[in-house]
């Protein structure tokens, strides 16, 4: 069984791999490629929810994730999850409007997925400590 720093290390190389196919999926989108975007897109979803899933699946298990961790540690991942778990509710909901071409609710609703992705990266990558 891992151990909690062990997950967190293996989340921060997961987020980061992720992260780089939402930003090729915005530059498919920048360059007027939709459909590249709705692939790139597709696959950026299962592997999120895949790690999202798995992560629940370990620390449901038994594996104590923050047993180690300092009162300030376990603040940064308070903080972390004010910025994962809306980005986990919302990814579902974004990606069946974006796979319908509901694009009036799909855009704004994007802006939204993207700002909190980018603070689940942040404080993901860099504050979770994984020592």
């Amino acid at each position: 069984m891992p151990t909690g720093p062990e997950i967190i290390l293996t989340l921060k190389v997961l987020v980061s791999t992720v992260t780089v196919l939402f930003a090729a999926a915005l530059a498919a989108l920048a360059a007027g490629n939709v459909r590249v975007h709705g692939r790139i897109n597709t696959v950026f979803f299962a592997l999120t929810m895949l790690t999202v899933l798995g992560f629940e699946l370990l620390v449901r298990v038994g594996t104590d994730v923050t047993s180690q961790f300092s009162d300030e540690a376990r603040q940064a991942l308070r903080v972390h999850l004010c910025f994962a778990v809306p980005a986990a509710v919302i990814l579902p909901v974004q990606f069946v409007l974006g796979a319908k071409g509901y694009k009036r609710a799909h855009v704004p609703l994007g802006l939204v997925f993207t700002a909190v992705w980018a603070g689940t990266f942040v404080t993901g990558v860099f504050f979770l400590p994984h020592q």
